[in-house]
């Protein structure tokens, strides 16, 4: 989903030299291989700040009925999550989370995101997407499923990789590659570093996340089935003003359809619901 982990990590990049932790780790159930150079605990902690705000200034859903319905499907899945990994013998990745949900008043736009620790929130308008309670559960596993995977922790250390690797070229190179934005009039080697290597990136934790929300809301019990009508009502309601995926952090509607497809089978095969005792 589109969100404003964008936004987000503009507020704590700044800050982020200050928090270098180095540390090579695997995400979760995909064993991919990430970097962590950024403190997940000061980032969770700006992240509750920065969720408090937003709280203050958005206005808060009166609909009572679908707050709690997405409250009861985040216990569900924080509960899910956390037995499936202790089942498994692996580390918890949600042990020091804590947890909070609201849902926005704002029917202009369909949106969902989680910042790290927990921190979700849901905006009206994507109501006219999920349309029920399984398509709604599928928003939020891909939305947790960013936390639990801990893609804005890569993000942040990855922003502070490029800033400073594009610094010291900027260095050792004289000066030059200032002197082509002061000549252009823009940040042309941000522009190519985004298309080049952060989007791409990007579309590789979104790709990751549909898969781990599959799994996530399989394990709590509700039918993954309803992802892929999710993205093709999404499509329809977008009416075709997506930008080329190369320009985007977001795989295409077409791409994320196909590979939730693809996917959708093993999942239920490997991930079925956990019962609690």
């Amino acid at each position: 989903m589109k969100m404003n982990r964008r936004k987000f990590l503009s507020y704590v990049g700044c800050s982020c030299g200050s928090l270098i932790l180095p540390s090579c780790t695997t995400a979760p159930i995909t064993e991919r291989k990430q970097l962590k150079i950024v403190s997940e605990a000061k980032l969770n902690a700006q992240a509750a700040q920065i969720y408090e705000k937003v709280k203050e200034k958005e206005k808060m859903s009166d609909d009572k009925k679908t707050l709690n319905e997405i409250k009861e499907i985040g216990k569900k899945m924080e509960n899910s999550i956390s037995e499936y990994f202790d089942r498994s013998g692996l580390e918890d990745p949600t042990t020091n989370f804590d947890w909070e949900y609201i849902l926005i008043d704002k029917k202009k736009v369909r949106n969902a995101w989680c910042m790290p620790g927990g921190k979700i929130a849901v905006y009206t308008g994507i109501l006219d997407a999920t349309k029920n309670t399984n398509g709604l559960a599928a928003v939020m596993g891909h939305e947790i499923a960013h936390a639990v995977a801990k893609h804005s922790i890569e993000r942040a250390s990855r922003s502070v990789l490029l800033n400073t690797g594009t610094q010291l070229v900027d260095i050792f190179s004289g000066g030059k590659l200032s002197q082509i934005n002061r000549t252009t009039g823009m940040n042309t080697i941000g522009l190519l570093s985004q298309l080049g290597i952060t989007n791409p990136f990007n579309r590789k934790q979104e790709s990751e996340a549909d898969y781990l929300g599959m799994i996530f809301s399989s394990l709590s019990g509700y039918d993954i089935r309803e992802t892929v009508k999710i993205w093709e009502r999404m499509k329809e309601l977008n009416k075709g003003k997506e930008p080329p995926q190369f320009m985007s952090t977001h795989p295409s509607s077409d791409n994320r359809i196909r590979d939730l497809n693809e996917k959708m089978n093993e999942v239920i095969l490997d991930y079925p619901p956990i019962k609690l005792t």
